[in-house]
């Protein structure tokens, strides 16, 4: 990712550690008694906690993630093999951590804090990456937008701050873009992002970045790598080490958005720590626990009470599927875990419908409440009308004649799913989502050749944004939408249809 090299994880949780000052803590040393394949079983340590920091001998570095009645299990965080049978091992005293604060801003990071940008990283601030979720208590309704800058779903699919909408898919179907492009639109806006890649080819992780980058989203924007080159352990603490950077904001009052690319992989990462444990396998080998790993996680994205500051935490994990099967093990568990879900098709993004959302599939539990009310105003019967479109296109394949209405219907839809359709780091804003929708509740497109649908609408966006330039601030600011400024849209609307068709 960069022509820097980082230290090595031992060297740097050592450096940590050296510098850390904490009451005394009386350990007996332990000893190795079975190592392998980058997981050891550790005897004489009893006094150890569940995802503790181990010392061995030439200052390699673990993590306990087995606490058995005579012996602890622990995976080793370095990819050294200098781990072996009969070797000592100490406690810390400490959990696993990651640097928090402003100064990460702009920053790539590993899963333990180091840089990897070939630039220092200061922080004198540090969390566990594992917290506990906000209690029910602490937390309040799901009711301000998070805007995407993506028609189909800011129009069908609202997601909210503090909400979790998982992004779920065929591989090569567009869900890193719809996240991506959720982030860039959050330049505005005061949202602070964090992108969590999570098993991913270090050239994928660097196109990621060079796009923020190019689009100036890097300013307000963390990323957080474990390569697929990283050993489990490391891909394993990726996202609570996210989590723990994003909650850092969330607590000073903050609107945090946290990408977790993918969640498949993190299973298969955690998969592969349980069994090289040898703890029982279960449903696709994965172990009993696999549904808690991401419950405990995911429950961490919440909106904070006033009390609290009133920041929120909104999270878009992404979950690969294999041949549309959502009904595989981890899809279905991670479905059940959030309040929604995009599913992107195979068959419309290679039919060249992008982004190709499935909106029969698709849903958003916190629905409307989450929706500002320019949008509200706008998007009304967009899924009906998309879903009989769709149901009934299906029968028009056949040539059947059709009558009237039912012509109306598939050339609207036809439209409809034209104006969906939006080139990758492109988003919208509110007051052009609302324009589109207006002219197509209005039938300005309805003359037209579909082809021509964009070019004439990129046309439009730009004379109606200039000429209603008052209401366009106001609508992008505030997200209301009067009576007058709707009859001000139509009206420059309107104009620009007459003289273009002069």
């Amino acid at each position: 990712m960069s022509e820097y090299t980082p230290q090595s994880i031992s060297e740097y949780l050592k450096h940590r550690l050296d510098t850390h000052r904490v009451e005394t803590i009386s350990y007996r040393y332990g000893t190795v008694i079975k190592t392998g394949d980058g997981v050891c079983r550790i005897s004489g340590l009893p006094q150890c906690k569940y995802g503790e920091l181990l010392r061995f001998e030439n200052d390699v570095y673990g993590m306990v993630l087995d606490l058995e009645e005579d012996r602890l299990g622990a995976v080793i965080l370095d990819s050294s093999n200098s781990v072996k049978e009969g070797d000592t091992v100490v406690g810390t005293g400490k959990v696993a951590e990651v640097p928090v604060g402003e100064e990460l801003l702009g920053r790539v990071v590993d899963p333990i804090g180091r840089s990897l940008d070939g630039k220092p990283l200061f922080s004198k601030q540090f969390l566990p990456c594992e917290r506990k979720a906000p209690s029910i208590i602490d937390r309040r309704p799901v009711d301000t937008p998070l805007q995407t800058g993506i028609l189909s779903i800011d129009s069908m699919i609202p997601i909210g701050l503090g909400q979790r909408e998982l992004i779920i898919g065929d591989r090569q179907t567009g869900k890193t873009s719809i996240a991506i492009d959720t982030i860039l639109n959050q330049k505005n806006s005061d949202v602070i992002c964090v992108y969590c890649a999570i098993g991913q080819k270090a050239s994928t992780i660097s196109g990621v970045i060079e796009t923020l980058k190019k689009n100036g989203a890097m300013d307000y924007s963390v990323v957080v790598a474990a390569t697929a080159s990283d050993s489990p352990a490391m891909q394993y603490l990726a996202p609570f080490a996210a989590t723990s950077i994003a909650e850092w904001f969330t607590e000073k009052g903050k609107n945090v958005l946290v990408v977790y690319d993918d969640l498949s992989k993190h299973a298969v990462a955690y998969r592969t720590m349980s069994l090289l444990l040898l703890r029982p396998p279960g449903r696709e080998a994965y172990p009993g626990d696999v549904f808690y790993l991401h419950s405990r996680l995911l429950e961490r994205s919440a909106c904070l009470s006033e009390k609290l500051g009133g920041g929120s935490l909104t999270a878009l994990p992404i979950i690969e599927t294999m041949g549309g099967n959502i009904s595989a093990y981890i899809p279905t568990n991670v479905i059940s875990i959030t309040d929604g879900q995009i599913f992107l098709e195979d068959e419309l993004f290679h039919s060249g419908i992008r982004p190709a959302i499935n909106t029969g599939l698709s849903v958003s539990r916190v629905g409307r409440a989450a929706q500002s009310g320019a949008m509200k105003a706008v998007s009304g019967t967009l899924r009906i009308e998309l879903s009989k479109f769709r149901e009934m296109a299906v029968f028009a394949r056949f040539g059947s004649d059709v009558d009237a209405s039912t012509a109306k219907m598939l050339k609207k839809g036809q439209i409809l799913t034209e104006l969906f359709k939006q080139p990758k780091s492109s988003p919208y804003s509110v007051f052009k989502e609302v324009v589109l929708l207006l002219c197509y509740k209005s039938d300005i497109f309805y003359d037209m050749d579909i082809k021509d649908i964009k070019s004439y609408s990129s046309q439009l966006l730009k004379y109606v944004y200039e000429d209603s330039s008052a209401v366009a601030s106001k609508i992008d600011s505030t997200g209301v939408m009067s009576e007058s400024d709707k009859q001000q849209i139509i009206s420059s609307i309107m104009e620009f249809k007459e003289k273009h068709n002069e």
